[in-house]
């Protein structure tokens, strides 16, 4: 074989293995596993090289992190490949904190029944709240106080409140008794809650009857509405009856009046007779009761005279 054309192989092998470890990642069978990107609001210190995980296990790290542009504006976006886990088209992010010194890890969600094919969006990603940069912040914010200022503010402050008038003092006296009394009522407080829970779950057990007796005046108003129609009908007769018995009396008020007052003479007279007709009546009954006897035998009647044949007895 010819030398020059093994030593031009040999080059082109050695440059084909040094662009490979370059970018072993990208390989199909050895490389990273698939790729995948998110969007981010903020990167919150995320960088190249960071894990990826999923429930706690590493499955993958970040391959990058930039400023991309979107209809919604400016936001971040994070390449990160993932190898042996199945992602699907709902899966999730969020950045965490994984040590206390700030180094972070990309965490996934997977959920869908779809593979996941697009961009994680902003919807589905959350960016966590960084603790070492809030306490930084702090530091910066106290180191801009001027101590000998506020030194004075308080100084003022408390010369200002050394003459505070009566009225001042026993309105701040006031309010620390009222302090003091809902303290002393927190026991009472509580008893009221506890009661009030009680109610509340008196009224839900009872639920089942507050339904049923709803339901029944339902039916009541139900009916009552059926029957408006009978109810309207049966008061609009009763108020023609109404009408046609005052045209009655009004029409008949001079026939009427002098029966009336007869019947009231004939009343009055049997008043003041009374005594006379109560006696009358009282002497009548032992008359009534001995002619009943006399015609007890039908149309015959029996009667005797007594000592009528006392001459003729022997």
């Amino acid at each position: 074989m010819n030398a020059k054309r093994v030593g031009l192989i040999g080059i082109l092998a050695g440059a084909l293995l040094l662009l490979a470890a370059f970018h072993i990642d990208d390989l199909p069978l050895i490389g990273g596993g698939d790729a995948h990107t998110a969007a981010f609001r903020d990167a919150s210190g995320l960088a190249p090289g960071n894990e990826v995980r999923i429930a706690g296990v590493k499955v993958g790290k970040v391959t990058g992190v930039e400023l991309a542009h979107g209809a919604s504006g400016a936001y971040v976006k994070v390449s990160f490949r993932t190898k042996g886990a199945e992602l699907g088209d709902q899966t999730g992010a969020t950045i965490r904190l994984k040590t206390v010194l700030g180094q972070k890890y990309l965490a996934l969600m997977p959920r869908g029944g779809a593979a996941l094919k697009t961009e994680i969006p902003l919807a589905r990603t959350s960016s966590p709240f960084d603790v070492m940069e809030a306490v930084q912040g702090l530091a910066g914010t106290l180191e801009q106080i001027d101590t000998t200022q506020l030194a004075q503010a308080f100084t003022v402050l408390s010369q200002t409140f050394q003459d505070t008038p009566a009225a001042v003092k026993a309105s701040l006296t006031g309010l620390s008794r009222l302090s003091q009394t809902v303290a002393q009522r927190d026991e009472q407080l509580r008893q009221l809650l506890a009661r009030a829970h009680t109610v509340t779950q008196v009224l839900a057990d009872r639920d089942e009857e507050f339904r049923k007796l709803l339901a029944d005046a339902n039916l009541l108003l139900a009916e009552v509405q059926k029957r408006r129609d009978a109810i309207h009908n049966l008061l609009t007769a009763t108020s023609q009856l109404g009408d046609q018995l005052s045209g009655l009396v009004a029409d008949n008020r001079q026939t009427l009046q002098p029966a009336l007052q007869r019947l009231r003479a004939v009343v009055g007279v049997l008043q003041r007779n009374r005594a006379q007709l109560e006696a009358t009546l009282t002497r009548l009954a032992p008359f009534v009761d001995a002619f009943a006897n006399v015609v007890g035998n039908g149309r015959w009647f029996d009667s005797y005279v007594d000592g009528l044949a006392q001459g003729y007895l022997p």
